[in-house]
C-alpha cells in the first residue's frame, strides 16, 4: 500500500498534526522523559498484560460484521489476493489501525491524533459542531453574524519577542518567504487574510496562516466563506501554542470583512468533520516509487510485471482534446457550474474565478521550457474537449502539481506528485447516463487522458480523493487505496454529514463533496 506523501512542499516547516488538534504542550524536562514514574510503568505493564490476555481469549471489540464486510470487499475487488486473507489477519490489521477509535471519533486512521474529542480545549470554545451532538434538524449558522463594531478590533496578543505581520504577496521578497502559492491571490482576495508571525528582533517569518474569500453551496444554502489553508509554524516554536492564536487572529480578520463562515481541511480529527475522504494513488514512475519506499512490490507480483501493469498509454483516448485557452473560459464556466450542482458541497465561481483557478497557474513560455510536458513555473494543467463540428466544449479536466521533498535521498530528492483537481462532462446530463454506465465510461476516458498528460510531464504519481464522481472510476484506472485521510470542516455552520469515502443518507460515496482545496 502506498504511503501518503507530504501534502505540500513549503518554504518553512509545516505545523505538525498536534498543532491543529491543540496538543502542543510545553516540552517536558529531560528528567521527566528519562525517568517515568513507577506508577506509570506499572500501568503500562498492566495495559500490555491486559492486551495479551484479550488476544489469548480471542476477545475483540471489532464487530464480526465489520470483519465479514472487509473480507467480502477483498474477495470482490482483489480476487488475486483473496486466498491470502482470512478473518485472523483482517482482525489483526483493523486492530493495528485502531479502527474502533476512528469509529468512535477518538482518533484518525492508524491511531494518529488519538485524543478524546471532549479534551480539545481550543475547539471546544469555537462555533463548530461538538462531539455528542445529534444530527441537525436543519442547516444553518451556529452563531449569528455580528456588525463590524462588535468584532474585536485589536489583534490577539502574541508571546514575548514575536509580532504580527500582514504579508503583501505582491512584494516578491515577501512572496518568496511564504512560497509561491497560487491559491492565495484569487479575484477579490484580502491581504489582511495573509497573516504571519515574525521574530521582533530580526523580522524572520516563523509562522503563517492564510484565508481567501469564496462562495460555496452547502446543499440548498449559498454562503460566503473564507477558505483557510497553509497553517505553518516553525518546528522550534511548537511549544509556544501559536496555532490557536493564528486561527483566532485570522478568524478576527475574516469577521472584520463581514464573513462569519469558513471551510478548511486537515488530516487530523478535531470537532467535527462534515465529511471524510480517502486518498488514492495511481503509480506512474513505479521504479522510483519503489526506490523511495512510497510503494512496494506485492508478494504476488514481480517488479517487471508491476511496471508493465501500471504503464500509462502514450496517446489520448478522447478525440478533440487540447489545452484550455482563454476564449474557452465562458464555456468551461458554464459546464463547470452545471456539473457541480450534482454535489451537496460545491464552490460557486464566476468567470474571473474560473480563469484564475484553471489558467493562472499554467506558467510562462511554451511547453517544454520547464522540462518535458511543462512550462516554466507551471502549477496547473487544464485540458478541454472540443467538438470539431459545433466547437462546443463537451468535457474538461484539470490537475495541479504539489511536489514533496524526499528526506535523505540524494538520488531522488523530490517526489513529483499530481493531484486531480476539477473536471466535468456533458455526458452527465444525458438521460440514464449514470444508470447505463455511460457516465462512468466517459469519465474513465477523460481522467485517463489526464494520466497521459501527467506522464508526459514526468510526474511520479497521480493522486485523487474519494469525492465528486471519482469513486466509481478509481479502481478501473488502477488507483490504489492510500493511507491518507482528509477531513473536511465547516466553521460556524451545521449540516448533516456529507458523502465522502462512505455513502451518507442515501447519497453515494463521493457525491457529497465537490470542493477540492489546493
Amino acid at each position: 500500500m502506498p504511503a501518503t506523501p507530504k501534502q505540500k512542499e513549503r518554504a518553512i516547516d509545516v505545523e505538525d498534526q498536534s498543532a491543529i488538534s491543540d496538543q502542543e504542550e510545553e516540552q517536558s524536562s529531560a528528567s521527566d522523559i528519562a525517568s517515568p514514574s513507577t506508577s506509570t510503568q506499572k500501568k503500562k505493564k498492566k495495559s500490555k498484560a491486559s492486551k495479551a490476555l484479550k488476544v489469548l481469549r480471542g476477545d475483540s471489540e471489532i464487530p464480526q460484521q465489520l470483519i465479514d464486510h472487509v473480507l467480502d470487499r477483498v474477495k470482490a475487488e482483489r480476487s488475486n489476493e483473496s486466498a491470502e486473507v482470512n478473518q485472523e489477519n483482517v482482525r489483526e490489521a483493523l486492530e493495528k489501525l485502531k479502527i474502533m477509535d476512528v469509529v468512535k471519533g477518538k482518533a484518525g486512521i492508524g491511531g494518529h491524533n488519538q485524543k478524546d474529542m471532549g479534551q480539545h480545549k481550543f475547539w471546544g470554545t469555537q462555533p463548530v459542531p461538538q462531539p455528542g451532538e445529534g444530527p441537525p434538524i436543519d442547516d444553518g449558522y451556529i452563531e449569528p453574524s455580528r456588525p463590524r463594531v462588535e468584532v474585536r478590533q485589536d489583534a490577539y496578543p502574541l508571546p514575548k519577542d514575536f509580532e504580527w505581520s500582514i504579508l503583501d504577496l505582491s512584494d516578491p521578497q515577501q512572496n518568496k518567504e511564504v512560497y509561491d502559492l497560487l491559491a492565495l491571490t484569487p479575484p477579490g482576495y484580502h491581504k489582511e487574510w495573509h497573516i504571519g508571525v515574525r521574530v521582533s528582533s530580526n523580522k524572520k517569518l516563523v509562522a503563517f496562516i492564510s484565508g481567501v474569500p469564496m462562495t460555496i453551496r452547502v446543499r440548498k444554502h449559498q454562503i460566503p466563506v473564507a477558505e483557510i489553508n497553509y497553517l505553518c509554524v516553525h518546528k522550534k516554536l511548537r511549544s509556544k501554542r501559536l496555532a490557536p492564536v493564528l486561527i483566532k487572529e485570522v478568524t478576527r480578520q475574516v469577521h472584520l470583512k463581514g464573513v462569519f463562515q469558513a471551510i478548511y481541511t486537515a488530516g487530523v480529527v478535531v470537532p467535527t468533520p462534515v465529511s471524510v475522504c480517502r486518498y488514492h494513488h495511481r503509480l506512474i514512475n513505479v521504479q522510483k516509487l519503489i526506490d523511495i519506499k512510497f510503494a512496494y512490490v506485492p508478494r504476488s507480483m514481480t517488479l517487471a510485471r508491476m511496471i508493465r501493469v501500471n504503464k500509462v498509454p502514450s496517446t489520448f483516448a478522447v478525440p478533440g482534446l487540447r489545452e484550455m485557452e482563454e476564449h474557452d473560459v465562458p464555456q468551461v464556466a458554464d459546464l463547470f457550474t452545471r456539473y457541480m450542482r450534482r454535489f451537496d458541497l460545491a464552490p460557486l465561481y464566476d468567470l474571473d474565478e474560473v480563469k484564475h483557478q484553471f489558467m493562472s497557474g499554467m506558467g510562462t513560455g511554451v511547453i517544454g521550457d520547464g522540462g518535458p510536458g511543462r512550462r516554466v513555473g507551471q502549477v496547473t494543467w487544464t485540458y478541454v474537449v472540443e467538438d470539431p463540428d459545433t466547437h462546443k466544449i463537451t468535457d474538461f479536466f484539470s490537475f495541479y502539481s504539489l511536489p514533496s521533498t524526499v528526506i535523505n535521498n540524494a538520488k531522488f530528492p523530490v517526489l513529483e506528485a499530481a493531484y486531480l483537481f476539477y473536471y466535468a462532462t456533458e455526458t452527465a446530463f444525458v438521460d440514464d447516463a449514470q444508470e447505463n454506465g455511460n457516465l462512468k465510461k466517459r469519465l474513465e476516458a477523460v481522467v485517463g487522458d489526464a494520466l497521459v498528460v501527467a506522464n508526459k510531464a514526468n510526474f511520479d504519481v497521480f493522486n485523487a480523493l474519494t469525492l465528486m464522481d471519482n469513486v466509481p472510476i478509481l479502481q478501473d484506472l488502477k488507483f490504489g487505496i492510500g493511507d491518507g485521510i482528509l477531513n473536511f470542516y465547516l466553521y460556524n455552520w451545521r449540516t448533516a454529514p456529507l458523502a465522502g469515502m462512505n455513502s451518507e443518507g442515501g447519497v453515494p460515496a463521493g457525491k457529497g463533496v465537490g470542493v477540492v482545496m489546493l
